[in-house]
């Protein structure tokens, strides 16, 4: 346990950890964790029943696979508010309007009608959520995102095509830049593994407990 922990800020935490498909989201969170004896909340990928049709046929399923991802990520987030303890969120629920809903409806992929009812319902549950403590955003150039999705090697995402992660990183970048629900740490992960390396690993935890913890952490 860090040792700043001794000191008087021990008010409850809620980190969110951003970033696009591959980026190291749940290997974050694990780290992050783990380092702060924190509770873990992931995103529920492989319990969402419309994703490999979605991948296959985006068109058809789009709507079905976002609105089922804001209701599960709605459900988290009311729990997450009524814990005690301090948590780290696998994706943060403000990602599926303002990139993946967003690009589905600029692809086409989702119709206008559609793309209003999400986003009016989408307003509506924000309404009643706090904001996360810090939300961290890894920043991961498409080759390395590419590397990423590869080397885990899930079936439904085999069929992502470059041109679609590249729409989401300029809409990635878009939405950090605007962000200002509250504070947030932008890390470069490119030449970074927090996962196998303790150096890398050590500097990106110095950073988040910097913000969190620091003299200055909306600096």
């Amino acid at each position: 346990m860090p040792d700043l922990f001794d000191n008087p800020s021990r008010e409850k935490k809620h980190v969110a950890i951003a970033g696009n498909i591959g980026a190291g989201k749940t290997a974050l969170t694990r780290v992050v964790g783990q380092y702060f004896d924190w509770k873990t909340v992931f995103e529920q990928v492989n319990e969402n029943p419309y994703l490999t049709d979605f991948y296959n046929d985006m068109r058809r399923w789009s709507f079905n696979l976002q609105v089922f991802f804001l209701s599960r990520r709605f459900e988290q987030l009311q729990d997450i508010e009524e814990m005690d303890q301090s948590v780290v969120q696998d994706r943060s629920i403000y990602e599926d309007a303002e990139i993946f809903a967003r690009n589905l409806y600029e692809m086409g992929l989702m119709s206008s009608r559609d793309y209003e009812n999400y986003t009016n319902l989408f307003s509506i549950m924000t309404s009643y959520l706090d904001s996360p403590s810090l939300l961290v955003y890894l920043r991961a150039s498409v080759p390395t995102l590419v590397d990423q999705i590869q080397h885990r090697g899930r079936e439904y995402e085999s069929t992502i095509r470059i041109d679609y992660l590249e729409r989401l990183q300029g809409h990635y970048e878009d939405w950090i830049a605007d962000y200002d629900r509250g504070p947030k740490l932008i890390i470069d992960i490119d030449e970074l593994d927090f996962v196998g390396d303790e150096e890398d690993r050590r500097a990106v935890l110095n950073q988040i407990e910097s913000r969190l913890f620091g003299l200055f952490p909306d600096e």
